[in-house]
């Protein structure tokens, strides 16, 4: 679990295509201070493990699942990608519940300047259109922000300086490509509501015949309830 504040941007050392599959290495000098293999890390919003952690850099193995769903596929040597850290059980929540799952792609449509603040626009596929919510949360590349305008075929958030010099943001252009996790809550009401509306009630839990021998817990171990 992320909270789409990102931590460091890192830079992309190589990646690798084979027929076992991708590997990838990124260069980072703040998150690896205790980093351990096995650990997740949400790299441009996709939580990827971390398989090897030496000198400054991390390495991953990619599913072709995770190339063909994300902008990973994009990247190459020298490319500056936004880091996150798995969120600490003591640490403050400062953003949204962001799994790392990556639901799409989409193209940058604009990204201009208003004073200090630029305005973000992104295409919104008709597929995924009704995930988003006006004053919703959105993960762009792992950067938690809130949706200030939905437009037909389109959605527009305003990013601050802080976040843009934190992030690969300094570097986003016209036609970019960035990955795109809605908020975790309208997956569950979308998959819920069928269920809801439906008027037969679902059938009982129905209670194990009485000529069932109950289990015994095992020792030191408390029994289900």
């Amino acid at each position: 679990m992320f909270t789409g504040l990102i931590e460091e941007v890192g830079e992309v050392n190589s990646i690798r295509w084979s027929n076992n599959g991708v590997q990838l290495r990124v260069g980072a000098s703040l998150i690896t201070s205790d980093l351990h293999p096995g650990d997740s890390v949400a790299v441009n919003g996709c939580c990827l493990t971390a398989t090897k952690t030496r000198n400054g850099q991390i390495t991953f193995d990619l599913l072709r699942e995770t190339i063909a769903r994300t902008n990973l596929r994009t990247v190459g040597a020298g490319s500056a990608v936004n880091l996150e850290r798995a969120l600490a059980a003591d640490s403050r929540f400062g953003g949204h519940f962001v799994q790392g799952h990556i639901d799409c792609t989409t193209r940058v449509l604009g990204f201009d300047s208003h004073g200090t603040d630029y305005r973000l626009e992104v295409e919104l596929s008709p597929e995924f259109a009704h995930y988003a919510a006006f004053k919703g949360s959105i993960a762009l590349s792992g950067v938690s922000l809130t949706i200030a305008e939905l437009l037909p075929r389109s959605l527009a958030v305003w990013i601050i300086p802080h976040t843009r010099r934190q992030t690969n943001f300094t570097a986003l252009h016209t036609g970019d490509l960035l990955n795109v996790e809605f908020d975790l809550l309208a997956k569950y009401v979308e998959r819920m509501l069928p269920r809801v509306m439906n008027e037969t009630p679902p059938e009982p839990i129905r209670r194990r015949s009485s000529n069932h021998r109950k289990s015994t817990p095992s020792a030191g171990r408390k029994p289900r309830t």
